[in-house]
């Protein structure tokens, strides 16, 4: 429980996010925050919009440790193992911090694009995308490309989309990891 006296938007983003990891985006809401942190509703609205804001406030804080875990993980590696470096983050948050996993899914509004971490994610797969021959006129393409795995797959993975078929999930992921990695040094011109 946070004392009332510690409030402001960052802990209540942080106390968000982890009631996101434990019980589902969709359980971050005005009152279930204060119920949270033992105080009553009106209580929060000095620091907090309202349940979409306390939602988007969990996603720019997961796309800001996405970011510094990517950051760290392709720190001086290239070509494929920039690439599973990255990809690994990815799946590994989703998997350990599934709520704010999918606050990082949510839209966010423009004019907050632009402070937020995800223009530096961009940066990251770019920093991957230079251990390839991918030409700068296709850079958006490969870097949307990846976005998609790097997203899609831990999506689905965390939905329960390849719980009913073999082989398993790990080995897939391996796999399409090592067929992007073909993609990519085959890049079409």
């Amino acid at each position: 429980m946070v004392p009332r006296a510690g409030l402001n938007p960052e802990v209540l983003a942080r106390a968000a996010a982890e009631l996101a990891d434990e019980e589902g985006l969709e359980a971050v809401t005005v009152s279930g925050l204060a119920r949270r942190v033992g105080v009553r509703p009106a209580s929060l609205y000095s620091h907090v919009a309202g349940t979409t804001d306390l939602r988007l406030r969990v996603a720019l804080l997961a796309l800001e440790e996405t970011a510094a875990l990517a950051a760290d993980a392709v720190a001086g590696r290239s070509g494929r193992d920039a690439l599973v470096a990255l990809a690994d983050v990815h799946r590994d948050y989703a998997r350990a911090r599934p709520g704010c996993w999918a606050a990082s899914q949510l839209r966010l509004p423009a004019e907050l694009v632009v402070g937020s971490a995800g223009p530096r994610h961009a940066e990251l797969t770019r920093a991957v995308l230079r251990g390839y021959d991918v030409p700068p006129a296709d850079e958006v393409a490969a870097v949307r490309l990846l976005g998609s795995v790097l997203r899609g797959y831990p999506s689905l993975e965390l939905g329960g989309g390849f719980d009913h078929s073999e082989p398993d999930s790990e080995t897939t992921w391996r796999r399409a990891l090592d067929a992007l990695d073909v993609l990519l040094r085959a890049w079409p011109r």
